[in-house]
């Protein structure tokens, strides 16, 4: 089976949708085959991890420096945002996100959708209904590359459908993007 990518509009984040064969007695799809992600520039894939969010939950925005991922939604629905720093990151902290400009994109990802998100592209999710995503990782968690900015940073500006969305005590603590960055020089 030849698997086909698609191109977002953030450079190297990639999306694919998986057939789905449904009888009377359920559904099946091929959730990953290592060749499909060869495709992408062979990253070798070492943890795999599900999450599971009730509606109204956002995740995000989370980014790696060493790490690339592959999302797999299993059920529900998604609302992701992928944000490209690897611009911002490469002509250094200072200024402020608006100065030196960052790129957004939402998607809809739907039961059976992938995503490949590259090293220094942010990441988040918003769940509009009770989802289950699972996500392949290159590198084995260890905490030192989980890195995070504020999910509602004006200066990045995503248009989150949800303005008071439930989230955890680490999304509610993130900096904004510019104090991100400037903890990592």
């Amino acid at each position: 089976m030849t698997e086909t990518w698609t191109a977002t509009a953030i450079e190297g984040v990639m999306r694919r949708s998986a057939p789905r064969f449904e009888d009377s007695r359920g559904a099946f799809s091929e959730l990953w085959r290592s060749s499909w992600t060869d495709q992408l520039g062979g990253e070798r894939f070492v943890q795999a991890n599900l999450s599971r969010s009730r509606a109204g939950v956002l995740r995000g925005m989370h980014f790696h420096r060493r790490q690339v991922d592959l999302w797999l939604l299993v059920e529900g629905r998604a609302v992701v945002a992928t944000t490209d720093l690897r611009r911002r990151l490469q002509t250094g902290s200072g200024g402020s996100a608006a100065g030196r400009a960052v790129e957004n994109q939402l998607l809809t990802l739907e039961p059976g959708d992938a995503l490949y998100i590259p090293r220094l592209v942010a990441h988040g999710f918003w769940a509009p209904v009770d989802m289950a995503l699972v996500y392949l990782v290159s590198n084995e968690y260890d905490g030192t590359d989980e890195l995070g900015f504020a999910w509602n940073d004006r200066a990045v500006g995503i248009e989150w459908p949800d303005l008071n969305p439930t989230l955890s005590d680490r999304d509610l603590q993130n900096p904004p993007l510019d104090e991100a960055i400037a903890r990592l020089a």
